[in-house]
């Protein structure tokens, strides 16, 4: 049995690589490619339950996959993105400096160690939901968190972390039980040429 991570869908802030408010919902393509993941996911099967970010991108997400399913969806606010707080809003690329790599807590926001206990009790987490299952588990999710699982419990080699970019909705899939060892990585196999993105946006923040 498995755990199966899903990035939410893209958002026009995404696209235009600005660091995202709380409330950014997702956009039209957005819709689309959760709409595609769901279907992906429905066909796939052995699915018990979804968890996901109470965020409106991720939750939104979430909920293409839920109907597609015929299975609610519940929330954690563990697994949100990290919180740039003053930052957001503001565009990437105009900033100077890279805020998704800053160990300290920009203004108002969250420190990248702070943010990393918070993953490793979004992944604790989820192990406890999978094991009331008898199947597969979906979770929800944001690009920086994925990374960090990927960086720590998960524990992908760094060079190759380091080149990784997580599309929009993007399927992640490990072995629940030790070692948790990784089926798929940054799946995208659901999304048509016009759904995929270009690479150019924000894989997380």
């Amino acid at each position: 049995m498995a755990v199966i991570l899903v990035r939410h869908g893209e958002t026009a802030l995404n696209a235009a690589r600005i660091l995202q408010p709380a409330a950014t919902p997702l956009s039209e393509r957005g819709q689309a490619q959760a709409r595609a993941v769901a279907r992906w996911l429905a066909q796939r099967g052995r699915i018990g339950a979804i968890l996901s970010s109470d965020l409106p991108r991720a939750w939104q997400t979430a909920e293409a996959i839920g109907a597609a399913l015929g299975l609610p969806v519940e929330a954690s606010p563990l697994l949100q993105e990290r919180n740039f707080g003053d930052l957001r809003g503001q565009p990437y690329d105009t900033l100077g400096f890279d805020p998704l790599a800053m160990a300290e807590a920009p203004a108002g926001g969250e420190s990248a160690p702070h943010f990393a206990a918070r993953a490793q009790q979004a992944f604790e987490e989820m192990l406890r939901r999978h094991a009331q299952l008898h199947a597969d588990l979906v979770v929800v999710t944001h690009g920086l968190l994925i990374r960090t699982l990927l960086a720590g419990p998960l524990r992908m080699d760094a060079t190759a972390l380091g080149e990784l970019h997580l599309a929009n909705t993007c399927v992640s899939i490990f072995d629940a039980a030790p070692p948790h060892t990784l089926q798929l990585l940054n799946g995208t196999q659901h999304l048509d040429a016009a759904e995929r993105d270009d690479a150019h946006g924000l894989s997380g923040g």
